[in-house]
């Protein structure tokens, strides 16, 4: 996925399992489509964690073990924008602020600048 800007912050998180089909809902319903209307906000790729294995040092290893099981890539303008009053409103409308976020945990956020990027779209 080749990004158009040179910022990316990175949101990973897991949820209680009994509210994991409301989390999508409102995630992909709710949550997603608001994001993108924010000043400096370029797209949103959310991605669920799989089971997955790596041969590192001769030896068969189970990856992203820990690490939360979704992560959302906000590609932006500008490391500023999720300071700015338009994203603080964007991440609290609907459903999520009340139903959703008091049943996450294992959160993580970073932001990253894009350093070097190959491939093609």
């Amino acid at each position: 996925m080749p990004f158009s800007t040179s910022y990316v912050f990175v949101v990973g998180m897991d949820v209680d399992p009994d509210r994991e089909e409301l989390f999508n809902v409102v995630y992909d319903e709710d949550h997603v489509p608001e994001l993108p209307k924010v000043p400096g906000v370029i797209s949103v790729t959310r991605s669920q964690k799989i089971s997955a294995q790596l041969i590192m040092g001769g030896a068969m290893k189970e990856v992203g073990e820990g690490e939360p099981s979704y992560l959302a890539l906000y590609e932006l303008e500008s490391p500023d924008v999720i300071n700015s009053q338009a994203w603080a409103d964007a991440v609290d409308v609907g459903r999520w602020a009340s139903e959703v976020r008091p049943y996450t945990r294992n959160r993580h956020h970073a932001m990253h600048r894009v350093i070097r990027e190959t491939g093609s779209a």
